[in-house]
């Protein structure tokens, strides 16, 4: 009877284990704090600038693979914002770019890289890279979402980004150090290391994500075991490139578009 017994529950564990959801989609929403100061404007419309930005992202999973793409917003970054501040009457401008909004980043976890399609002005460019795990500890802390019992992990990632300022009428970018304190959290429910930032880094899908307290959060607000598997793949659209030549490109657009302003304010989000 004990021989019985204990082939019964082996049976049990290997159903379990085929049981696990192991593709699928989740959709997330992003809430970004932003600080923003404009020139030659009232204290008043001042006040009436966002703090913050929302927007949705989806995550489509399978075969040990998965696709990161934004979702189309309701209203143009450009309308939110002079809705909110009224910025488009009164002979002022804004313009408002929100970067990555055509992104799709593939993630292969078995090979252990990563390749972003991206949009820079007029040119699209593929950038491949190596996952690059950062030093997780997991708490022993748990919470439920979406029905899912999640664990957290923590790290931090130390790296720079560039702060503008203007000196003299003219804009000055420079690179700082950037410091990340970066909690997720994971199901082992669904083990598939996907995730809408540092990907391939935990052993479960991570649903929730919180960057420096709130400076940027992540929030899975749906998850479905339905994908079409034909939509996980890697894109091809757009020159090879590597990660220091995207940055360059880049930096060199931001000066352009600075001397060629032409006197409108113009504020740049990054995903």
């Amino acid at each position: 009877m004990k021989k019985v017994w204990i082939g019964c529950l082996a049976m049990i564990g290997v159903q379990a284990a085929s049981a696990q959801q192991t593709q699928g989609k989740v959709t997330y929403e992003r809430t970004m704090e932003m600080q923003i100061r404009l020139a030659g404007i009232s204290e008043e419309m001042q006040q009436q600038i966002p703090k913050t930005r929302t927007d949705k992202i989806e995550i489509l999973f399978a075969n040990n693979q998965s696709v990161r793409r934004q979702l189309p917003p309701e209203e143009t970054d450009e309308q939110a914002f002079n809705n909110a501040t009224g910025a488009s009457g009164g002979g002022m401008s804004i313009r408002v770019m929100a970067a990555g909004q055509d992104d799709i980043t593939f993630s292969d976890f078995a090979k252990g890289t990563i390749t972003e399609q991206r949009d820079l002005g007029t040119k699209k460019y593929l950038v491949a890279d190596s996952i690059r795990k950062l030093n997780w500890k997991i708490t022993g802390e748990t919470r439920t979402i979406l029905g899912y019992t999640c664990q957290q992990a923590i790290t931090q990632r130390i790296s720079t980004r560039f702060s503008s300022s203007v000196v003299n009428g003219e804009v000055k970018r420079e690179e700082v150090p950037d410091t990340a304190n970066i909690t997720a959290w994971f199901t082992l429910a669904i083990p598939v290391a996907a995730s809408p930032e540092y990907q391939g880094q935990l052993p479960g899908l991570v649903l929730a994500i919180d960057v420096n307290n709130g400076r940027m959060v992540y929030k899975a607000i749906q998850v479905s075991p339905t994908v079409d598997v034909a939509t996980v793949k890697e894109p091809r659209d757009g020159k090879k490139i590597t990660s220091k030549e995207f940055a360059e490109e880049r930096n060199k657009m931001m000066k352009d578009m600075q001397r060629n302003n032409g006197g409108r304010n113009t504020i740049r989000f990054s995903n």
